[in-house]
Formats: C-alpha cells, structure tokens, sequence
C-alpha cells in the first residue's frame, strides 16, 4: 500500500463518499498544480458570468465599450431567479460598470441579460476564444423557459480566468484589479468558506486586519453546484475550483451534499496552504526537492 498521502489522494478520501462526481483544479500562483478533472466539461451556471465580466473589460479596453455607458432594464431582460433587479422593475437605467457589479455580486440574472444585449452573444464568445478560454461557451442569453443550457466551462479554463486576475494580466493590470475588486464583493461562496475559521473572515467584528479574504463568482443549476476563484492568506494567493455534476438532488441549499463535500475539500486546501507557507506542496531548504504531501 503506497503510504505517501498527496494532497490529491486525501481529496480522493475525502470524495469516496460522495454520491456525485467533482473535479478540483488548484493553483497556487507558484508553478505548482492539483488537477482531478480539469478538463471535464461542465455547464456553467452563472460562472459564466466571470467570463461575460472579461469580455466586458476586454472591449472597454479597446474603446468598443464603457463601463460608463448606460442601459436600461427592458422587458426580454426579465428572467426569474437571482439578483435585485427584479425589485426595482422594467425602465430601470444602470452605468454599465454597475449592471455589470449587480451580475457578479448577487448573480443578478437580469443584469446579466443586460450586459449581453450590451455587447452581443457572438462578440462575448469572440473575446471569451480571444482570452485563451478554448473550452468555454456562452450558449444561450438567461431565459429558462427557453433554454436549458447556458454555458460551458472546464475546470482548468475557469482557474485560468482567476489565475490572470490574480497575476493582473487579464485584460490589464489596471482591469484586473478593478475585477478582483467586484469579484471580492461576491455574496455567494458559501462552498469555498463554510468551513474556514470565521475568525479570519470577519475583521470587522475582530478588529484584527483581515488574514483571509475570497474573490470568487459561484453558480449553480439542477445539472452542477459550481465555484472558483482567489484565496488570499497571509502567505500570498492561490486558486481553487469545485465543479460539481452528477448528483441526485436538484434542490439548491447550503447543506447541499455538493457544497459540505466542496466546503471539506476547500478546508483541506487552505490547511494545506497555510502548512505550506503559501505553496501546495513543500520544497525542501537544501536541496530544493518538491515534498508532496
């Protein structure tokens, strides 16, 4: 029996009980990985909407639209589900910079709606292929009366979104950070924090300055429980996705078996992580040797 527990075989154990199927990607920003199907595809949800928030950043940047602009709430935007547009009814004028900060801090639907109306489904796919995303695709607006799918992405192409971020090479240095910014204000992560101490997630009610933060977009549909994003620790950043499918209950809960079984998973990296100073794996101070463990 091979007694070397790498952080891929303890996933594995933790994973053995679970009645569905999740990949893992992770990068620590180091030049080390963990890929336990990275290459699997996925429908999306509303991770889609880390992508159509590139696409967005990456045609401001050419002048070919502002954030500035403003459009409106018209009737084909409506779509039921998440988000805060709903309430304040057809007619509405938003900067698209907001639009787009209501997308991905809520998962605003309608805003979402929006966005791609502003810069069309084709030219959103165009930037998406132009980014380095070869296995991602936005199919269909958010209307699911109409459609069933909306997206679909890997794992590993969805690390790659939150790995530039983190570098500040998407887009731009100046386009990345104003990304990390909206992604850092993201409601929904419960999958990838539920288990972190809170201590180190509320400086506000410790006092203390803030040790751990997330930058992240989640989503979720009957066919996957999905999230990703940045992990920020006092020893520098890494990336994780869960991608999750294959599971028997539809319903959406925070006690879903895909979120407890992501909630362990994103634990045992962050331990893992902090163990290591910031690496996935240790390297050895003499000989230079990559320790995995």
């Amino acid at each position: 029996m091979d007694k070397n527990m790498t952080l891929e075989k303890r996933i594995a154990a933790e994973l053995y009980s679970y009645r569905g199927q999740m990949s893992v990607y992770l990068d620590d920003l180091r030049g080390h990985t963990v890929e336990i199907g990275a290459d699997e595809p996925f429908e999306t949800a509303s991770t889609i909407k880390a992508y159509i928030l590139a696409a967005l950043y990456l045609q401001a940047s050419r002048g070919q639209a502002s954030l500035e602009d403003r459009i409106t709430y018209q009737p084909q935007h409506f779509v039921d589900g998440s988000g805060m547009l709903r309430a304040l009814g057809v007619g509405a004028a938003l900067k698209v910079k907001d639009a787009a900060t209501l997308m991905i801090i809520c998962s605003d639907n309608i805003a979402t709606n929006m966005i791609i109306d502003y810069l069309g489904l084709d030219q959103i796919n165009r930037c998406i292929r132009e980014l380095g995303f070869a296995h991602t695709v936005l199919h269909n607006t958010l209307h699911f009366d109409r459609y069933s799918q909306l997206g679909t992405t890997t794992p590993r192409d969805y690390g790659s979104l939150f790995a530039q971020v983190a570098r500040g090479s998407l887009v731009s240095p100046q386009a990345s950070r104003e990304m990390l910014t909206i992604f850092r204000a993201q409601h929904y992560n419960t999958m990838l924090t539920a288990d972190f101490p809170p201590y180190y997630l509320d400086c506000e009610e410790t006092g203390d300055p803030e040790l751990i933060w997330v930058a992240s977009k989640s989503g979720s549909m009957n066919a996957c429980r999905n999230d990703g994003g940045i992990v920020h620790t006092p020893y520098g950043e890494y990336v994780i996705v869960l991608m999750n499918k294959n599971f028997e209950d539809i319903i959406e809960y925070n006690a879903h078996p895909a979120m407890v079984y992501g909630a362990r998973v994103s634990r045992m990296v962050l331990d893992q992580v902090l163990a290591c100073e910031g690496s996935l794996w240790l390297t050895g101070p003499s000989d230079g040797a990559e320790r995995r463990f």
